[in-house]
C-alpha cells in the first residue's frame, strides 16, 4: 500500500509530490493526459511578469526526472472507495487498482465553453477567439501576428466575465484571472501591433494580487490600451471579415457599437468533471459552484468532508499558478498530520 495517490499531474499535483518526497512519504500521480503540466503546456507567458510559461513547466519536468516520481500517464480515475481500514481503492482506465493510505485530488480545471455564448460568435465567426486561443497562438508565433483569416489587426478587443459572473451560463462566481489576464494580453498585443487600437469591455476590474494594480497601469499609460465599463450585447460579422460589437457603456449610461478585426473572449475557469465521478463513488461534497467543497475556508482548505481524502489547487476554485503552488505545498503537511495521527 502507498502512501499517497495524486489524483492530476499539472502543477498542482506534481508539487504536492516533490514536497510529499521531501518529507519521506511515497507518492504515485495518476494523469489522464498524455504528458505533465495541464494547463501550463498551453500557456505563453504568466502575469504579472511577463515569465515564459515554458520556464516553469521546465522546472517540474526537471523535477520529476530528477526525483523519480512515479507517474501514471494516460489514465482516468474512474472511481474511488474508502475501505473499513480507512485506507481508500482507486480503479483507473487501464484496470489497475490502487490501495493508498490517503489521496490528493489535483485535478484542476477546465475552460468554459465559449460556444455555449452563441450571440459573442465563438465557433460562428473567424476571428472571434477565446484567450486560450490567443495563448496558444502567441506561444506558436513565428514571424508577424495576423487573425484568422491572415489580416495584421488594426482594432482588437477583449471581452472580459465570459462564462463568469452570468446568470445564462450557470455560473455565478467570479473567475479571478480573467481581467488580469486580458490586461496581460492587451499589453502583448500592443507590443506586437503598436498602430493598432486595443480595447477592453469589463463588468468590474479585479486586480486582486501582488503587481496586477501596477500592470493595469501599465496598460493605460504605457501602451494607450483603452478600458470600456459595460457589457458585450451582440457580435456581428461585416462582408469584409470584420467584426461589429454592440456594447453598453455602463459609464456613458449608451449603448455604442465598436468594428474590430480581432474579438477575444476571456473565458473564465469551471469545476473539472471529474469532481462529479467523484461525489458519486465516494461522496465527495461539492460547493454550488460545482468546485469541491473545503472542510474549512479559513483553516483547512486543503481537507474536504471525507477524512484522508485532500485537494491541492484548483479543483476547489480559480487559481493563480502562484495560488496553487503555494496551496500544493500546504497540502503536503496536512497529509502528514493526517499519516502521523492515523499510524
Amino acid at each position: 500500500m502507498i502512501d499517497v495517490l495524486i489524483i492530476g499531474g499539472g502543477i498542482a499535483g506534481i508539487e504536492t509530490a516533490c514536497s510529499l518526497q521531501d518529507l519521506g512519504y511515497e507518492t504515485i500521480i495518476v494523469e489522464k493526459e498524455k504528458t505533465i503540466g495541464g494547463h501550463l503546456n498551453d500557456w505563453d507567458t504568466l502575469f504579472p511578469t511577463h515569465r515564459s510559461a515554458s520556464e516553469v513547466l521546465a522546472h517540474y519536468t526537471d523535477e520529476t526526472r530528477r526525483r523519480a516520481l512515479t507517474i501514471y500517464l494516460n489514465t482516468n480515475v474512474i472511481s474511488v472507495k474508502k475501505q473499513d481500514d480507512g485506507s481508500f481503492e482507486v480503479h483507473t482506465s487501464r484496470d489497475v487498482v490502487f490501495r493508498s493510505k490517503t489521496v490528493v485530488l489535483a485535478s484542476g480545471y477546465r475552460l468554459f465553453n465559449a460556444e455555449k455564448k452563441e450571440e459573442y460568435g465563438y465557433g460562428i465567426y473567424d476571428n472571434v477567439i477565446t484567450s486560450a486561443d490567443l495563448e496558444k497562438k502567441l506561444k506558436q508565433l513565428n514571424g508577424e501576428f495576423k487573425t484568422p483569416t491572415d489580416k495584421v489587426p488594426e482594432k482588437i478587443a477583449f471581452i472580459h466575465c465570459v462564462g463568469s459572473r452570468d446568470e445564462k451560463s450557470g455560473n455565478h462566481y467570479c473567475s479571478k484571472l480573467c481581467c488580469v489576464t486580458a490586461v496581460k494580453q492587451a499589453i502583448h498585443m500592443k507590443q506586437l501591433c503598436p498602430n493598432a487600437n486595443v480595447f477592453c469591455c469589463y463588468m468590474d476590474l479585479r486586480m486582486y494580487g501582488p503587481g496586477f494594480e501596477e500592470m493595469y497601469r501599465e496598460a493605460q499609460e504605457k501602451y494607450h490600451v483603452q478600458f470600456i465599463r459595460g457589457r458585450l450585447s451582440e457580435v456581428g460579422e461585416n462582408a469584409n471579415g470584420t467584426l461589429q460589437l454592440k456594447v453598453e457603456d455602463t459609464l456613458a449610461a449608451r449603448p455604442c457599437k465598436i468594428q474590430v478585426d480581432l474579438l477575444v473572449l476571456m473565458v473564465g475557469m469551471e469545476a473539472d468533471k471529474s469532481t462529479e465521478l467523484f461525489q458519486q463513488s465516494c461522496g465527495l461534497q461539492c460547493a454550488p459552484n460545482r468546485f469541491v467543497k473545503p472542510k474549512d475556508h479559513h483553516i483547512g482548505s486543503n481537507l474536504t468532508n471525507i477524512d484522508g481524502f485532500f485537494t491541492a489547487g484548483a479543483c476547489i476554485g480559480p487559481m493563480s499558478v502562484f495560488d496553487t503552488v503555494n496551496h500544493a505545498k500546504a497540502v503536503a503537511f496536512s497529509v502528514r498530520d493526517y499519516l502521523n495521527a492515523t499510524k
